[in-house]
């Protein structure tokens, strides 16, 4: 395994992070535990998580299973960087959702609970909130550091101008602010090349590629390979829309002698400005075929080949629709 800082940090995290949405509604707990053992063995150290994961309101059921697993013992729990988020809905009273002071201190307390720790290493914004102040939302993160409950703030679905805003917010307070940006990036959706990767470039923030693989799309849909997997009804309507490129996509797979989705994870990792994509694996086989992505090296040939297959949106703005 390759190690990476997260953003302008000296914290050192995997190039691979484990994804663990699919911890309690589809993998079982067993399962799930085996899992993350085995992903420390691999070198994996970077495990993300959400308290709405498990998909029942309020309870926080992905967290409760790897706050079980940290309680197993033999240094668990400080062995990884343990990342989790807030904002979405965790009840159904007024303010048990989005970003007030008041929700981020609560929902803070509440995954430090089911996670069975003292500390979160990277507590992400899940969603902007466009009806809450930055001074609101940076008083609350902040006391959580003073605190010593969170060591860094992240952010998620997040737009260039969000970024932005909250940095500059987070200077006037003298406040580290964002380091790293959780979004939806993969070969078959660029659009935050246009502006968001060129925000988190020059505020150093990490970013962390959610759904790398097109939601099982560049996992070989052609060839079944995603069989089994969370949204495989999804995969099957999608490879009828893009058949043509997914041939040619699969074709280059082959002629390089790899599977298509470490080849998904491999083109991610050859982007400076990516540091971990989030693998969502269901199954012991998806996660330890995953670890291959980290070795492979992608010619300039091969990575050309592969911006006409699944064009980008042109590079970055305005020079992508504009001189």
């Amino acid at each position: 395994m390759e190690y990476t800082h997260l953003g302008r940090t000296g914290l050192l995290v995997s190039r691979l992070c484990l994804g663990t949405m699919n911890f309690g509604p589809q993998t079982s707990e067993p399962d799930s535990f085996a899992m993350m053992d085995r992903a420390l063995e691999l070198g994996i150290n970077f495990f993300d998580t959400a308290n709405t994961y498990g998909w029942k309101i309020g309870e926080g059921v992905t967290e409760q299973i790897i706050g079980r697993w940290s309680a197993q013992g033999n240094n668990r729990r400080d062995l990884i960087v343990l990342a989790t988020k807030v904002y979405g809905k965790m009840g159904t009273r007024p303010n048990e959702n989005r970003l007030s002071a008041y929700h981020i201190r609560k929902a803070c307390e509440d995954s430090l609970r089911r996670l069975k720790t003292d500390h979160i290493d990277l507590y992400q914004m899940h969603h902007i909130d466009r009806e809450t102040s930055w001074e609101e939302i940076w008083q609350a993160m902040e006391l959580l550091v003073a605190q010593g409950k969170v060591v860094y703030a992240g952010s998620s679905n997040f737009a260039a101008w969000n970024i932005v805003q909250a940095q500059e917010k987070a200077s006037q307070r003298k406040f580290f602010g964002l380091v790293s940006e959780q979004s939806l990036y993969n070969l078959t959706v660029r659009a935050i090349e246009l502006e968001v990767i060129p925000a988190c470039r020059v505020y150093g923030i990490g970013i962390l590629p959610w759904t790398p693989l097109g939601n099982g799309l560049l996992a070989g849909a052609l060839q079944g390979a995603v069989e089994g997997r969370r949204s495989e009804g999804r995969v099957q309507e999608l490879a009828r829309t893009h058949r043509s490129q997914l041939e040619a996509y699969e074709s280059l797979c082959r002629e390089l002698g790899e599977k298509p989705a470490n080849v998904a994870l491999a083109w991610l990792l050859h982007n400076p400005a990516i540091t971990a994509p989030i693998i969502g694996p269901r199954t012991m086989e998806q996660l330890e075929d995953s670890l291959r992505a980290v070795e492979i090296k992608l010619t300039e040939e091969v990575m050309q080949r592969l911006d006409e297959i699944w064009p980008g949106p042109g590079g970055e703005a305005p020079k992508a629709y504009a001189w």
